[in-house]
Protein backbone atom coordinates (compact mmCIF):
# COMPACT_ATOMS: atom_id res chain seq x y z
CA UNK A 1 0.00 0.00 0.00
CA UNK A 2 2.77 2.69 0.69
CA UNK A 3 4.60 1.63 -2.07
CA UNK A 4 1.68 2.43 -4.60
CA UNK A 5 1.47 5.68 -2.65
CA UNK A 6 5.08 6.79 -3.12
CA UNK A 7 4.61 5.66 -7.08
CA UNK A 8 1.67 7.80 -7.13
CA UNK A 9 2.86 10.96 -5.80
CA UNK A 10 6.59 10.44 -8.15
CA UNK A 11 4.38 10.24 -11.17
CA UNK A 12 2.33 13.22 -9.84
CA UNK A 13 5.32 15.12 -9.34
CA UNK A 14 7.37 13.92 -12.61
CA UNK A 15 3.65 15.38 -14.63
CA UNK A 16 4.15 18.44 -12.48
CA UNK A 17 7.64 19.35 -13.41
CA UNK A 18 7.19 18.35 -17.04
CA UNK A 19 4.24 20.71 -17.47
CA UNK A 20 6.36 23.23 -15.65
CA UNK A 21 9.30 22.72 -17.76
CA UNK A 22 7.10 22.51 -20.87
CA UNK A 23 5.34 25.54 -20.19
CA UNK A 24 8.48 27.95 -19.02
CA UNK A 25 8.43 31.10 -21.05
CA UNK A 26 12.71 30.74 -22.62
CA UNK A 27 12.44 34.85 -22.83
CA UNK A 28 14.04 37.23 -20.63
CA UNK A 29 11.40 39.20 -18.76
CA UNK A 30 12.98 42.40 -19.33
CA UNK A 31 12.31 42.10 -22.90
CA UNK A 32 8.80 42.91 -25.03
CA UNK A 33 7.39 41.02 -27.53
CA UNK A 34 9.48 41.45 -30.49
CA UNK A 35 13.15 42.41 -28.90
CA UNK A 36 16.00 39.90 -28.97
CA UNK A 37 15.46 37.87 -25.88
CA UNK A 38 17.67 34.77 -25.56
CA UNK A 39 19.67 35.55 -29.39
CA UNK A 40 20.77 38.52 -27.87
CA UNK A 41 24.29 38.05 -26.19
CA UNK A 42 25.12 41.17 -24.44
CA UNK A 43 20.94 40.63 -23.27
CA UNK A 44 21.05 45.06 -23.65
CA UNK A 45 17.13 45.98 -24.23
CA UNK A 46 16.58 49.24 -26.73
CA UNK A 47 16.14 51.88 -24.46
CA UNK A 48 12.78 53.22 -24.06
CA UNK A 49 9.23 52.00 -22.03
CA UNK A 50 8.54 50.49 -25.52
CA UNK A 51 11.26 47.92 -25.58
CA UNK A 52 10.38 47.06 -22.05
CA UNK A 53 7.81 43.72 -21.26
CA UNK A 54 5.82 46.14 -18.61
CA UNK A 55 6.79 49.97 -19.75
CA UNK A 56 3.66 50.92 -21.60
CA UNK A 57 1.87 50.12 -18.12
CA UNK A 58 3.45 53.02 -16.20
CA UNK A 59 3.91 56.73 -17.42
CA UNK A 60 7.28 57.88 -18.03
CA UNK A 61 9.27 61.51 -17.43
CA UNK A 62 11.58 62.41 -19.52
CA UNK A 63 14.11 62.40 -17.04
CA UNK A 64 12.96 58.56 -16.74
CA UNK A 65 13.58 58.21 -20.62
CA UNK A 66 17.19 59.68 -20.52
CA UNK A 67 17.96 58.19 -17.33
CA UNK A 68 17.41 54.76 -19.19
CA UNK A 69 18.93 55.63 -22.74
CA UNK A 70 21.86 56.14 -20.36
CA UNK A 71 22.12 53.29 -18.95
CA UNK A 72 24.84 51.12 -18.47
CA UNK A 73 26.96 54.43 -18.67
CA UNK A 74 28.20 55.32 -15.96
CA UNK A 75 28.10 59.32 -16.57
CA UNK A 76 24.29 60.18 -15.69
CA UNK A 77 22.62 61.93 -18.21
CA UNK A 78 22.07 66.30 -19.26
CA UNK A 79 18.74 66.73 -18.45
CA UNK A 80 18.77 66.29 -14.80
Amino acid sequence: MGLLKMAALGTLGYAGYKYYTKNKNPDNAAFAAGQPGNTNVSQVRDAGPGAMRDGAATNWTRTDEASDESFPASDPPATY
